[in-house]
C-alpha cells in the first residue's frame, strides 16, 4: 500500500471511530508498526490528527449525543484505564472520605484501592458490589438506575450528595475539550457529576486518550474545577486551564 492510501484510510477510519491504536493499525493495514508511527506523526504534523501515546485520535472531535454501553466501554483502552486507574488510585489515603463516579475507569480504580481506613460513596452499582467484595467501608447513593452506565442519577442521588462534604472525588467523562469542559451525553447523569465535583476538596477527572477533543451534549464541569489524570496529554490547550497528571511521563504539569 502506497503511502498515500494509508494515509487516506487512517483519516477515514479516524472518522468513523475517532480513536485509533498502532496495533489496530498495523493490522487493518497489514503494514510494520514502525511504518504507521511514522504515519501518524506526518500525520499530526500536518494538522490531519493528534498523535497520542499508543495511537492517534481525531484532530476536530465531533458533538456527540450517545454512549456504549458498558460492557463495550470496558474492553476500550484497557492498557491506558488500567495505569490511570493505578494512579488515582494511590491519592486515596488513611481518613479520606471518597466520593467514586460511576465508569469504567473509576471501576478499575478499585482494583488499586487498599486503604481501609477511607469511606467510599458511590453511585456506580458494579462499584460498590466490588468496593464490598474488598471489605472496603462503602455507601451507594439513593436513585434513578441507569441501565447502559450501571449508574444511580437523577433528582434522588442528587438529594443524596447534599448530605456529604468529600475530601476527594474521582470522576469519568464522556468528553473532554478546550474552551468546553467536561461533557456527557446524559442531563442526568450530569446533574449527579456536578453536584458531587462541588462536593469534593480535591477533584479528579480519569480520561484516556480517546477523550480528547470529544464534546457531548451536557457539560458537567469546566475543566479548571477538576485535574486531569491521563496517560500522555496530547492537546497542550488542556494545560493552560487544568492540572495535569500524566501516567506515562511520571510527572505532573500545572496550569499557568
Amino acid at each position: 500500500m502506497l503511502t498515500e492510501e494509508r494515509y487516506a484510510a487512517i483519516l477515514k477510519l479516524l472518522e468513523e471511530k475517532k480513536a485509533v491504536s498502532v496495533l489496530e493499525l498495523t493490522e487493518l493495514l497489514n503494514s510494520s508498526e514502525s511504518t504507521i508511527r511514522r504515519d501518524l506523526t506526518a500525520l499530526h504534523r500536518m494538522g490531519k490528527l493528534t498523535k497520542v501515546h499508543g495511537g492517534a485520535t481525531s484532530i476536530n472531535g465531533v458533538y456527540q449525543m450517545t454512549e456504549d454501553k458498558t460492557s463495550v466501554r470496558h474492553n476500550l483502552h484497557v492498557e491506558e484505564k488500567n495505569r490511570i486507574a493505578q494512579c488515582a488510585a494511590s491519592l486515596v489515603h488513611k481518613n479520606d472520605f471518597v466520593f467514586l463516579d460511576a465508569g469504567t475507569t473509576t471501576e478499575r480504580m478499585i482494583d488499586y484501592l487498599h486503604e481501609q481506613d477511607a469511606v467510599y460513596v458511590t453511585n456506580g452499582i458494579v462499584h460498590a458490589r466490588k468496593l464490598a467484595e474488598k471489605g472496603l467501608k462503602a455507601y451507594i447513593l439513593s436513585g434513578k438506575i441507569k441501565a447502559v452506565t450501571e449508574a444511580i442519577v437523577g433528582t434522588e442521588a442528587v438529594h443524596s450528595l447534599q448530605r456529604y462534604h468529600f475530601s476527594i472525588g474521582f470522576f469519568g467523562t464522556n468528553g473532554m475539550r478546550a474552551g468546553d469542559g467536561f461533557s456527557t451525553p446524559d442531563i442526568e447523569e450530569a446533574r449527579v457529576k456536578t453536584e458531587a465535583i462541588q462536593r469534593c476538596n480535591k477533584r479528579y477527572v480519569l480520561a484516556d486518550p480517546s477523550k480528547y477533543n470529544q464534546l457531548y451534549s451536557v457539560i458537567f464541569a469546566d475543566l479548571s474545577q477538576a485535574a486531569v489524570i491521563t496517560t500522555a496529554l496530547p492537546d497542550k490547550q488542556l494545560r493552560s486551564h487544568t492540572t495535569v497528571i500524566e501516567t506515562d511521563l511520571g510527572k505532573e504539569q500545572t496550569s499557568s
